[in-house]
């Protein structure tokens, strides 16, 4: 189970962190990832932490937004800095146990950036 937090409404050129709590997974060997889905658009991927391999962004996103994890703590967070109004959407998180194992999502987060 994951659970996200975070989100809310912020100006243009603000910030905000989306963490992630999870539960009932291995997680510090799970891939990670956070995910925005924009009104009338596909659910797109905004940054993950793979199994292996770099981190990897969105373009949109890069030098704004850091995706970082703590596994003593079990969660993983998304800081977004420079907020722009096209970075409005809801923010889901997942988590990828490995390939015995479902993938897991959260119940998404709404961020809203005013211009």
């Amino acid at each position: 189970q994951l659970q996200a937090s975070g989100g809310g409404l912020v100006q243009a050129g603000g910030s905000l962190t989306l963490s992630c709590a999870a539960s009932g997974i291995v997680f510090s060997t799970s891939a990670v990832g956070w995910y925005r889905q924009a009104p009338g658009k596909q659910r797109v991927l905004v940054a993950a932490i793979p199994h292996s391999g770099k981190i990897n962004y969105a373009d949109s996103v890069k030098g704004r937004f850091t995706i970082s994890r703590d596994n003593a703590k079990n969660t993983f967070y998304l800081q977004m800095t420079d907020l722009k109004p096209e970075d409005t959407g809801v923010y889901y998180c997942k988590a990828d146990p490995g390939p015995l194992s479902a993938d897991i999502w959260g119940r998404g987060d709404q961020v809203t950036v005013s211009s």
